[in-house]
Parts: structure tokens; sequence; C-alpha cells
């Protein structure tokens, strides 16, 4: 037989004054938490109540009902309202919804209260985060959602940033596959793609802390307190189309600038601007670098200066100023202890003497004719300029040294100099700005290059002649027997001749040598030294010598610069020559098809596919090359013909086009370099 189910019957609803309604004892809430009841008290004003009271009779002494009910569920929405009575905003005969618990019920009012609180599973944070997004959508603004949710704006704009993190990701954070710290990192970037790749990452990693969540986000990017950032400005960088990334859940410094080519080139061009206002002193030459390498100045000679004299009103001032520093000194120069707003006082007093007595130098207009001047940033992001350094060659000489050719330093120079009482006069008029080794304008546009091969740009011979340096340096010292002859040689070159003919290529001493120019990849070397390659001074017959002596060095030790490391890439070579070099050494190392390809692109572009084309190869700039290696060359090829496989050296496989052209390229077609891609 089938056991009757028995049916439940719930608690009747009804419509209670709110006058005849009071706070039951037997609730269990004591503790504030949550929402105060002024904010909850302001949304059920605002949109009514959304949740019934619950309620039993007030019964009397002898068991009958008051025709009051108490509230044992529901006791803040009933203090709201109360509060709204107070304020007559709500009138006391109001009726409230209420479920009315029969009276003679076996279920206590305590076990009501403590349901209605515990029987309840609070919203999941990612929910809310899409409520937000779905209010904002539907035309609501960030502070009509504030004050609906009774949060701040920023907290809208949190729970809005949250929300717009990678679909994806935020599947994992709903399955708490990730925690609420960790996917606030992520907000750091927009970036969908970026911040799954990042957790690809870090999910698997032993550090999954947030830092190294924001830390991976923002590597490639600049911290708004970067020096860089602050000499141009960020509002400068906006405005020239850059974009930041902000973190809305703890300090971002200001943020990260998201594009750190663009801060570069805006650098770059502040920094010439700089220049230009500093050449209108009259200096020879300018030299700008965002970074001065160490030892910079080494080798020149820095001029002497008078500070300019202060003007009356700066002298007034200074005076004032000084005045009451010591007044200060004086009243408080027997107390132990200084006030903080007396010590903070005295302390803008220096800064401000400091100020006025920190003077521009005013050199000697016939040596700032002859001197150059440094334009960079210091360590704050400030704009630096050291001024007054006169290099050797620019030294005025004695007509009697010029004559009888016993300054080595002008040796070879030919008699190119004007002398005035005996001294070279100032040199020639107009300021040469150069930024990293090149004259600031010196590279044509694009519409501009006549195609005509010039000479490598003086900064890059010294650069790619450091890597010969440091790779002689290894190779001698994997040549122990040449390295004896070698010592032998220079020791006794140094004992028994003394002209300048002997100008050679080594250096036997015990001492420091400096490297005038570095290129930025030196720092990855086996060796990092700073040599100048060339010394103070060396006149142009000198540096030809030395340059064949260490040529012959270069052969005893069977140097090859290719097997040593050295490749051409954007940043070695290819960005510091004009497009004629980069087609030249494309030409030299894959064939005139190969060029011609590369012949319509722009500068960047060209230098890029120009890189990928020669990884590998073992092609050289001629600076690099070993003279005897060349020769060989040469003979070999006017002994087979140069011209006998013309057909073959210009054709051009797949693996040598430009990436532009391979994208679309069919799977089994061939193409004919000589004719051209049509």
């Amino acid at each position: 037989m089938t056991k009757a189910v028995q049916k439940i019957t719930l608690s009747p609803s009804r419509d209670i004054p709110f006058d005849k309604l009071v706070l039951s004892q037997s609730n269990v809430r004591s503790i504030k938490a949550g929402v105060s009841v002024e904010e909850l008290a302001e949304d059920i004003a605002r949109r009514g109540l959304l949740q019934s009271l619950s309620v039993r009779p007030v019964l009397a002494d002898d068991g009958t009902e008051t025709g009051k009910f108490e509230i044992p569920a529901g006791g803040r929405r009933f203090q709201a309202m109360s509060l709204l009575v107070k304020q007559k905003r709500l009138a006391k005969s109001t009726l409230i919804p209420c479920i009315v618990r029969d009276a003679g019920s076996d279920i206590l009012a305590e076990d009501d209260s403590l349901a209605e609180n515990m029987q309840r599973v609070a919203l999941h944070p990612l929910d809310q985060f899409r409520a937000f997004v779905a209010l904002r959508d539907k035309g609501q603004s960030d502070a009509e959602i504030a004050a609906a949710c009774f949060v701040t704006p920023q907290i809208v704009k949190q729970r809005l940033k949250l929300a717009s993190v990678a679909p994806a990701l935020l599947e994992i954070y709903a399955e708490d596959g990730m925690t609420l710290e960790q996917l606030m990192a992520f907000t750091v970037s927009p970036d969908h793609a970026h911040q799954v790749q990042v957790w690809d990452v870090i999910h698997s990693s032993w550090n999954k802390e947030p830092f190294q969540i924001r830390r991976m986000l923002t590597e490639t990017s600049v911290r708004a307190s970067d020096r860089r950032a602050v000499f141009v400005g960020v509002d400068a960088y906006e405005a020239a189309g850059g974009t930041m990334l902000h973190d809305l859940f703890q300090g971002d410094d200001g943020g990260w600038l998201e594009d750190p080519a663009l801060l570069d080139r805006l650098v770059t061009e502040k920094l010439q601007s700089e220049a230009v206002t500093v050449a209108v002193e009259g200096w020879k030459w300018i030299e700008v670098a965002l970074d001065l390498p160490y030892g910079y100045s080494h080798g020149l000679r820095s001029m002497s200066g008078d500070p300019a004299p202060m003007t009356d009103d700066e002298g007034a001032a200074h005076a004032k100023l000084l005045a009451e520093y010591r007044a200060l000194e004086e009243e408080y120069a027997g107390q132990d202890e200084i006030p903080d707003e007396v010590d903070t006082r005295l302390g803008v007093l220096e800064t401000e003497m400091e100020k006025i007595e920190t003077r521009p130098v005013i050199f000697d207009p016939l040596e700032i004719g002859r001197a150059g001047a440094f334009v960079t940033l210091d360590r704050y992001g400030a704009l630096a300029v050291y001024r007054g350094y006169v290099r050797p060659e620019d030294e005025p000489v004695e007509e009697t040294a010029v004559q009888d050719g016993s300054d080595p330093a002008v040796a070879g120079q030919g008699d190119d100099r004007d002398l005035t009482d005996g001294h070279a006069s100032a040199p020639r008029v107009g300021t040469v700005i150069t930024s990293g080794g090149q004259p600031i304008g010196a590279d044509l546009p694009e519409d501009e290059d006549d195609g005509a091969l010039k000479p490598l740009p003086e900064r890059l011979v010294m650069e790619l002649t450091a890597h010969r340096t440091l790779a002689l340096r290894e190779a001698i010292g994997r040549s122990p027997d040449v390295a004896l002859a070698l010592l032998l040689l220079k020791l006794v070159t140094d004992t028994f001749r003394t002209s300048s003919a002997s100008v050679s290529c080594l250096e036997a001493s015990v001492r420091h040598v400096y490297m005038s120019a570095q290129a930025p990849d030196l720092k990855d070397s086996a060796l990092h030294g700073k040599v100048n390659p060339y010394g103070a001074g060396i006149s142009a017959g000198g540096l030809t010598r030395r340059m064949a002596h260490s040529d012959l060095v270069a052969r005893a030790v069977d140097l090859d610069m290719v097997e040593a490391g050295w490749e051409p890439t954007v940043d070695t070579y290819l960005n510091h020559v004009p497009k004629t070099r980069i087609l030249e050494a494309v030409r030299e190392a894959k064939g005139e098809g190969s060029a011609q390809l590369l012949d319509h692109l722009k500068k960047g572009e060209m230098a890029s596919e120009a890189e990928r084309l020669l990884k590998g190869s073992g092609w050289l700039p001629e600076v690099l090359r070993r003279v005897d290696l060349v020769a060989l060359d040469d003979g070999e090829d006017c002994a087979e013909g140069q011209g006998a496989d013309a057909e073959a050296a210009d054709s051009v496989s797949e693996a040598d086009l430009p990436a532009f052209l391979t994208d679309d390229l069919p799977a089994e077609s061939s193409v004919d370099a000589g004719r051209g891609i049509t």
C-alpha cells in the first residue's frame, strides 16, 4: 500500500500597517555587517521593498493576540523603513507585505532568523561584474551605477575592468581556477591574446603571484617614472598617438607607456631640438646621446671658464636668503633640537641659494669655436648639457711644429690649417650636431637616395673595429706563439724606432684602455671592455698604418669574424647605413635577384628583410674582412670568369624571398628574379 505524501502548507502573506510591526528580540543578527541601514533605506526608497518580512503575532500574557506583529526575520529592512518613517518619507500607516507565521508553530523564531541569514548564497563576484556591464550597456553611466549600488565610481570602474578580461580567463576564475587577486593583475593589459599567453605560461609555474603576472604583461612597456618618459612627458607621448597601460587596483606610479619605439623617437627628437638651441652658443660640435658611455670624455681637454656674475637682483635675493638663514641658525644655535618647521625652512633656503649660486660658465669665444658639448639626460630625466671639451685634432698647434712635421697629431694631414700668430685659428663656422656618430639629418629621405655608394659612417666603423679588436684579443690569447712574437715585435719597435712611422695596432702596457665608440650589443660579448681603437689625436697616415698592422695580426691568428660571432643585423649594421649599402650587402651575399626584390622597400622594412636574408650567409662589411682573403677571392673570380654563372647567381629560392612575397606564394611556384614578379 502506497504511503500518502504529506502536503506542505506555506504561511500566508498579509499586508500589515507599519505601525503594527515591532522588532523581535529573537532576531539573531546583532552585529552590523554588509550594507548599512542608511544605504538600505535609500535603496528601499528608490526601488521599494523587494522581499517580504517574516512576522509572528505578539501574544498577551493570557495567550491572546494583541494586534501587533514581531519580526524575527527581516529586522534590517524594518530598521531601514523606520528611518524613512522618521524622515517623514514613509507614512506610519503604510501597508508592509509580510509572511505571517502561526503563533503556535513548532519552528522557533530564532530558527527562522538563523535560516534567513544562513540559507542564502552570496552572488559570485563575476556575476556582479557582468551585471555592472549589463547596466552600462543599457545606458547607465558609471556614476549612476555607483549611486544605485552604493559604491564609489572607482569601484564601478574596477569591476567593469575585471569583466573585460579575456573570456577564457573569466571562465577559469568562475571555476575557482584563479584567484581574484590574479584576475586583478590581468586587467593591466587590454590585450586578450597576451593575457591568455601569460596565463598559459604561469599557471604551470611555481610563481603565480599577481606581481609576476603584472611584470610579464608590462615587460615590453616603459614605466611612466622612466627618465625618458619624464623627459618627454606623458601628455606629449599620448598626443603623438602613444597608448598607456594602467593598474586600477594598486599604485602603478603613473602607469606604463606601451610604445617604447615611439617614446625613443620622441626622446631623440627632443634631445636634438635641445642640441640646436645649445648650438646657438657657437660650439664646433655637439654630440647627442641618451646615455653617454663610461669614459666619454677620455682624451678630450676640459675647458675652464668663469662663472657668470650675478645680476643686481640676483645678488640682492641671495643676500636676503643668506641673512634669513644665518638669523635662524643663530636663534636656534643653543638648542638640542630644531623644530621641524624651522628645519624645513632652512632646507628651502639652502635650495634657493644653491639655485642662484649655480652660475652658467662663460668660456673664451675663440675656445668655443674649437670645442664641443655633450647633450644627454641625467638619471632623473632632466636635460644635461656638458660644455667645453676640445678634441686633440682641434687643439691649437705651433707653426713650427706644423712646418717640420714633428707633431704626430697632425702628421699626414696636409697643410690645410690656417695659422694666426703662430697658432691654428678657430675651426670652421657652424656647429656639427651628431647622434650615434652620424650628423643629424645626414640620412637622405627615401626619395633622395641617389644610389651612390658612400663611405661607411665613422661611428659605425669605430663600432665594427671595436668588435674586431675584441675578437683579435681572444684569437691572440688562443695563439701563444703569435702573442709572444707580437710582444717581442712591440718591445723591439718601441726601443729602437721612435718615429711616427712606427705606429702599430699593438699596445703593451699595464693600464686602462677606453673605447670611444661602443656598439650596443658589446655588453653580450665574452670580453667586455671600453677601448679606443684609434687613439686620441692619431693622424690619418698613422691610422692607416695601424689598421694595416691589425690586418697582419688577423692573418697570423687566422681571425674569422664570422666564427667570432659577428652577424649583420638591424642593430649592428643595417640601420646605420643608407639603402644603397643594404642592397650592396644583399647583392654580394645572395645575388642581384634578391637585391632587386628589396629595392622598392622603405629603409626600416629593407633592413629587416636584409637581416633575414643575410643570416647565416657569412657576409661581412669591408671593415671586418681580411685583406688576404679578399684578394684571394678576387683572384679566383678573375680566373674562373665572373660572368659564367651569372644566371645561376641571379636565381632566387623561395627561402630568399621577403616575407611580403612568400605569404601569398603558391606551393610549387618558381620565381625568375631577373624578370621580377608581376
